[in-house]
């Protein structure tokens, strides 16, 4: 059953009280709704295990009691069971609760109608301070001695792992990626997907070496099954547990393929050293090799693989060279950090005897992921990509010649135009290429106004002009020009 019913068809006018109380509630949601949900489900997990042992003793009390450390286990704060710190913590379960958060606030961002990241605020901090207040709860008031917690511990890692997966649930509703954008360029943006796909290819090559030897080793697994864990409920519970530590594994072969490796007390197994010795009689751990291969060091080859993938893929992100380099240190940064944080997650103190600590080597693997994507992929994107054109000298010379005799031929075409223009002026306007010359039109004008003189001598001149103007009138009526007499201009 979801945690939100469906959406109103329209929520309460702001500032009302009918909107404070909604908003009371949907808040009440998130804060309350994660904790039981989380907390009911480790209950039911114990429950089970607990029911299934042969052995075992089941009351309900007891099992709610067992519950609030493994709570707290959960959300990643590191017991003290007994003398000895257990901070090797598993990641499935944790995983879990980030999913359900994240569904809770987004429900809740969804419900309130938010769209703007300053409105991402309430639901994050309380989603926090719910767990932060709970995880001191439980600290305080748990009863099993064995199994015990700080408060200030049981305060920060659930306010923490809640608050991260509060933002995602939030993110999109809220725009909280557009804001991001919007603060970054196109190279940054391009390099944080690149980044993020780099790592997730990582993790699944690391989780592919985990399957590979847990194929390879599968009968030695079935045996520690029936050795330590052969009933039932023996059996699920160490199922259960295998499955829950398998999210560290895989962050395990990750740190093999990439170098630095990791180690369980004083074994130390990675691609170019080894060191044996017993490890705790987990199926799970049956992937471990025995003794080390002469082939080993070939695997680094996967991550130098996946660097030069990552610099091709962001080859044409921009014609200069170096801000596609800027592109790739943007994505490597991205492996780094993410390296460092589920590195530091999924390694601990596991009591203090012999397999004690569990380490994934975290600043190591940040720096050695970085430098997977860095260098290989750098030297790609930097050579195989396109390279603005230079410009030669000669280049340069043959350019300004070549529009110099453009402008040339410009100038040509212009003072050609000017003299046509020039031409069809006088053509179009013989009374000013008469002024041009030095005549007087308004002579003319009187001479053409005055009467004929008996002598005929002016006529005679108007009649020529008036002849060779209208020289094709005449041709189409060649009667009415030898009768008649000549006409006049007007």
């Amino acid at each position: 059953m979801p945690l939100f019913p469906a959406v109103d068809a329209a929520l309460p006018e702001e500032g009302t009280a009918a909107f404070l109380l909604h908003r009371l509630r949907v808040l009440a949601v998130v804060a309350l709704g994660p904790l039981i949900t989380g907390y009911a489900g480790v209950a039911a997990i114990a429950a089970l295990v607990t029911a299934a042992a042969s052995q075992a003793q089941f009351s309900t009390a007891g099992v709610l009691s067992a519950a609030a450390p493994s709570w707290l286990a959960v959300h990643q704060v590191p017991l003290r069971i007994g003398p000895a710190e257990l901070g090797f913590l598993p990641l499935l379960p944790t995983i879990g609760v980030l999913v359900l958060v994240a569904k809770t606030a987004a429900g809740a961002a969804h419900r309130l109608g938010l769209d703007h990241p300053t409105q991402a605020g309430p639901i994050v901090f309380t989603a926090m301070g719910a767990h932060a207040v709970f995880g001191v709860v439980l600290a305080t008031v748990t009863s099993a001695p064995e199994a015990t917690a700080s408060i200030l511990s049981a305060a920060y890692y659930p306010a923490l792992v809640s608050g991260l997966a509060a933002t995602i649930g939030v993110a999109r509703r809220c725009r909280l990626l557009d804001m991001v954008a919007a603060r970054a360029d196109n190279i940054a943006l391009i390099g944080l997907r690149a980044g993020a796909l780099g790592a997730a290819v990582l993790v699944a090559a690391g989780a592919l070496v985990v399957v590979i030897g847990l194929i390879a080793s599968f009968g030695t697994a079935r045996g520690l099954f029936a050795a330590h864990a052969p009933g039932a409920g023996s059996g699920l519970g160490m199922l259960l547990l295998c499955v829950a530590y398998l999210p560290n594994a895989v962050v395990a072969g990750t740190s093999f393929l990439a170098g630095p490796g990791f180690s369980i007390g004083a074994v130390e197994i990675g691609p170019l050293d080894f060191t044996g010795g017993p490890v705790p009689a987990v199926p799970l751990l049956a992937a471990l090799p025995e003794e080390r291969a002469a082939w080993w060091p070939a695997l680094l080859a996967v991550p130098l693989v996946i660097g030069a993938v990552i610099g091709w893929l962001l080859r044409d992100v921009d014609e200069r060279p170096i801000r596609r380099l800027r592109s790739v240190a943007v994505a490597a940064m991205v492996v780094a950090m993410g390296s460092a944080v589920v590195g530091a997650a999924a390694g601990g103190r596991l009591g203090s005897g012999m397999f004690d600590p569990v380490e994934m080597r975290a600043p190591l693997l940040s720096v050695l992921m970085a430098a997977w994507i860095l260098i290989p992929g750098g030297l790609v994107a930097w050579f195989a990509g396109e390279r603005p054109a230079r410009v030669v000298e000669s280049d340069v010379d043959d350019a300004t010649d070549d529009e110099e005799v453009v402008d040339a031929h410009d100038d040509a075409d212009d003072t050609d135009g000017d003299s046509d223009e020039e031409d069809a002026d006088a053509e179009d306007d013989p009374e000013d290429d008469t002024d041009a010359e030095g005549e007087e039109p308004d002579e003319t004008e009187d001479a053409e106004e005055e009467p004929a003189d008996d002598d005929g001598t002016d006529d005679d001149s108007v009649d020529d002009i008036e002849t060779v103007d209208d020289e094709s009138e005449e041709d189409e009526d060649t009667d009415e020009d030898l009768t008649g007499p000549p006409s006049k201009i007007d």
